[in-house]
C-alpha cells in the first residue's frame, strides 16, 4: 500500500472530497438499509393480521432509531386499522422516497470522487512530465520514448481507476457492509453470526489469487510500453522502411511484441476473474446455508428462537443479499490494486529518478555575456565510455570558433557541455570567470540560441514555432526575423501565411524550409552566443547557400559556436579547431592548418577539394 499512498498524495488536500464524500455515503448506506428493512412492515401489512411489533399508542420522542421505527409502526398500524391499502400507500411510498435519496446520496458521492480523481490524473501527470523535462539529456538516450508515453497515459489510467477504487474499498464498501450487519443483527444475532463464520474461508482463496496479478500486470504495461515505441518509430519512419522493402519485417517486429502484451494480459484476466467468480460462489454458498439454516427453524418452531418472524427472515435474506454485492466489490478492488500496483510502480520509478543536472541553492543570473567563454582542461564520459580528454580553449566575445573532426569524436558533446544538457566529468567551462554550475540554467541559456543538423519543429503554425523563445513576440518582430533567415518569402506562398501549420515535424516543408524556421527562430531570441551543429549539412547545395546566407546574417556581432563537416563553412572563423579521439590535435585559422604537412585538417581539406 505504499504506492498507493505516495500516488494519492497528489490528491491533496483529502478534506475536499473524503469529507463530503464519506458524507453522502453514509446517508446513501442508512436509506440503503433503510428500504430493505421495510419488506418486513410491507409482508405484515400484507400477510400478518396480529403482528407481534404492534404499536397501539405514538411514542414519546426520543433521539434514537427506536423513536423512528416505533413512530413508523405506529402510522402504519393506525392506517391499517383505517383502511389495510392505505398503510400499503404509505410504506410503498416510504420505500420510493428512501430508493431516490440513496440513489441520490449516492450519486453525489461518486460526483465527488470524479473531482477527486481526475485532480489525482492531471497532478500525477503533470508530475511526470515537469521530471521528464528535468532529466538530463542522458536520460532520453537510456529510455524508450514509447515507454515513456505509456507511463504518462496506460499506466496513469490504471492508476485513476485504481485509486479511484481503493477509496471506495477504504470508504464506500466497508460503511455499506457495516450499516448491512447492524440491521442484519438487529434483526438476528443468531443468524447473522451463523454468517460470520462461513466468509472468512472464502477470502483465503482470493488472497491468493491477487498475490499473483501484480507481476502479471507490470509485464503487460512494459509490453504496451515496448509497442508504443515500434508505432512511433514505424509512423517516423514509414518512408525508409517502405524504401528498403522493410514492412513484412516491421510487421512481424510488432506482431510479436502485440502476442507478448496478449500472452501477459490474457494471464492477468483470468487471475483477474478468479476473484470475483470465488467470491460469488461463496456467496451464493453461504446464502444457502442461511436459507438451510433459518428456514429449518422456522419450519419446526413457527418461528426461530428469540422472535424471528417469516417476515424478518426474508428480509434478512434480502439484506444478506446486499452485503455479498459490496463484499464482492472489495474482491474486484483488491484484485485492481494488486494489477495497478505494478503500474504506480513504473510510475514512480519516473517520479523517483534523481535530476542529475540542476541549479545549486546559491546560483546566480547571467545578467548578460560580456567577455568569453572558456573551456578548462574538460573530460567527459558517458557511463565509462571517455568522450573528451583535456580539451582547452577559449571563446572571445564577438568571435566565431569551428569544431571540425571525424564523426563520434565529441563535437556535439563540447556544445551540449556549454548550456549544462551535461555537466563535465572533470575540468570546468567558465562564461565570464565563472563556472556554468554556478549559473540558473535559465538565464545562462537565455544567452544561447541553437541550430542543429536535426531541425525539429513542432505540430503548430510557423508563428507559433517561430517564437518558441519569445512567446511574446510581436507580428512585426516575427517577420523581420523571418527575413534575416531567408524565410520570409516562402512562409506568405503557403496558404496561410505565417498561420500555417508545419504538420507533424515539420513534414510539410523542405529541409531547407525547415532549417531556415529554425535559424527565424534563432534569430528572435537574439542571443549573444550562438551554437552551430552541422546547420547545413543534411541541405542541397541550393538551400545551402540560401541557409548560408541566413546564417552569415544572424552571426554578424555574436560570439559563435559552429560544428562543421564541410570546410568551405567555416573557412573564415577566428580559430578552428581539430578533434581526434577526444582530443585537440589541431588549432588555428584555415590558412594556418592548411599549411601543416600530413595533418587532419589539410587532409580534409584534401577530400573536400577546398583551397
Amino acid at each position: 500500500m505504499k504506492v498507493y499512498r505516495r500516488l494519492l498524495a497528489y490528491a491533496k488536500p483529502f478534506r475536499w472530497f473524503l469529507i463530503p464524500f464519506s458524507f453522502f455515503t453514509i446517508l446513501a448506506v442508512i436509506f440503503s438499509v433503510f428500504q430493505f428493512a421495510l419488506i418486513i412492515p410491507l409482508l405484515n401489512v400484507l400477510f400478518d393480521s396480529h403482528p407481534a411489533n404492534l404499536v397501539s399508542a405514538a411514542p414519546n420522542f426520543t433521539l434514537s432509531a427506536s423513536f423512528i421505527r416505533d413512530i413508523f409502526y405506529y402510522e402504519v398500524y393506525r392506517l391499517k386499522a383505517i383502511n389495510p391499502a392505505y398503510a400499503l400507500y404509505f410504506i410503498t411510498f416510504v420505500i420510493i422516497c428512501a430508493v431516490l435519496l440513496n440513489n441520490l446520496f449516492r450519486y453525489l458521492a461518486q460526483r465527488t470522487l470524479i473531482s477527486a480523481r481526475t485532480m489525482l490524473v492531471k497532478r500525477i501527470r503533470e508530475a511526470i512530465f515537469e521530471k521528464i523535462n528535468h532529466l538530463h539529456m542522458g536520460f532520453f538516450t537510456r529510455e524508450h520514448k514509447g515507454d515513456l508515453i505509456s507511463r504518462m497515459n496506460s499506466d496513469v489510467f490504471e492508476i485513476e481507476s485504481v485509486a479511484a477504487n481503493s477509496i471506495e474499498v477504504l470508504i464506500k464498501e466497508p460503511s455499506m457492509v457495516i450499516g448491512y450487519f447492524i440491521a442484519l443483527f438487529s434483526i438476528s444475532t443468531q443468524l447473522t453470526l451463523f454468517t460470520l463464520i462461513i466468509i472468512p474461508l472464502s477470502a483465503l482463496g482470493i488472497a491468493t489469487v491477487q498475490r499473483k496479478l501484480k507481476k502479471d500486470a507490470r509485464d503487460a504495461q512494459a509490453s504496451i510500453g515496448r509497442l508504443l515505441t515500434i508505432m512511433d518509430e514505424t509512423l517516423t519512419g514509414m518512408r525508409i522502411i517502405r524504401a528498403f522493402n522493410a514492412t513484412n519485417t516491421t510487421l512481424a517486429k510488432f506482431s510479436k511484441e502485440n502476442d507478448l502484451y496478449r500472452k501477459a494480459s490474457l494471464q492477468g484476466f483470468r487471475r483477474r476473474e478468479m476473484a470475483p467468480a470465488f467470491s460469488e460462489a461463496a456467496g451464493v454458498i453461504v446464502v444457502a446455508g442461511i436459507l438451510l439454516y433459518g428456514g429449518s427453524l422456522i419450519l419446526r418452531n413457527g418461528q426461530a428462537a428469540g422472535g424471528l418472524q417469516a417476515s424478518a427472515f426474508i428480509a434478512f435474506i434480502a439484506i444478506f443479499s446486499q452485503v455479498l454485492r459490496p463484499a464482492k466489490a472489495m474482491v474486484i478492488a483488491g484484485a485492481n490494486i494488486q494489477r495497478g500496483r505494478g503500474s504506480g510502480e513504473r510510475i514512480l520509478e519516473i517520479i523517483d529518478k534523481p535530476i542529475e543536472i540542476k541549479d545549486k541553492e546559491n546560483a546566480i543570473d547571467l545578467q548578460a555575456f560580456r567577455e568569453s567563454i572558456e573551456i578548462n582542461h574538460v573530460d567527459f564520459a558517458y557511463n565509462e565510455t571517455a568522450v573528451l580528454q583535456d580539451v582547452t580553449f577559449s571563446i572571445p566575445k564577438g568571435s566565431t570558433i569551428a569544431l571540425i573532426g571525424p564523426s563520434g569524436v565529441g563535437k556535439s558533446t563540447l556544445a551540449d557541455l556549454i548550456p549544462r544538457f551535461y555537466d563535465v566529468k572533470g575540468g570546468s567551462i567558465l562564461v565570464d570567470g565563472v563556472d556554468v554550475r554556478d549559473y540558473k540554467m535559465e538565464s545562462l541559456r537565455q544567452q544561447m540560441s541553437f541550430v542543429t543538423q536535426e531541425t525539429f519543429l513542432f505540430n503548430d503554425t510557423i508563428f507559433n514555432n517561430i517564437t518558441l523563445g519569445r512567446p511574446d513576440a510581436t507580428a512585426e518582430e516575427v517577420m523581420e526575423a523571418a527575413r534575416i533567415a531567408n524565410a520570409h518569402d516562402f512562409i506568405m506562398a503557403t496558404e496561410q501565411g505565417y498561420q500555417t501549420t508545419v504538420g507533424d515535424r515539420g513534414i510539410r516543408l523542405s529541409g531547407g524550409q525547415r532549417q531556415r524556421l529554425c535559424i527565424a527562430r534563432a534569430v528572435l531570441k537574439d542571443p549573444a552566443i550562438l551554437i552551430l551543429d552541422e546547420a547545413t549539412s543534411s541541405l542541397d547545395t541550393e538551400s545551402e547557400r540560401s541557409v548560408q546566407e541566413a546564417l552569415g546574417r544572424l552571426m554578424k556581432g555574436r560570439t559563435t559556436l559552429v560544428i562543421a563537416h564541410r570546410l568551405s563553412t567555416i573557412k573564415e572563423a577566428d580559430e578552428i579547431i581539430v578533434l581526434k579521439d577526444g582530443r585537440i590535435v589541431e588549432r588555428g585559422h584555415h590558412n594556418e592548418l592548411i599549411e601543416i604537412e600530413d595533418g587532419v585538417y589539410k587532409k580534409l581539406s584534401g577530400m573536400q577539394q577546398i583551397a
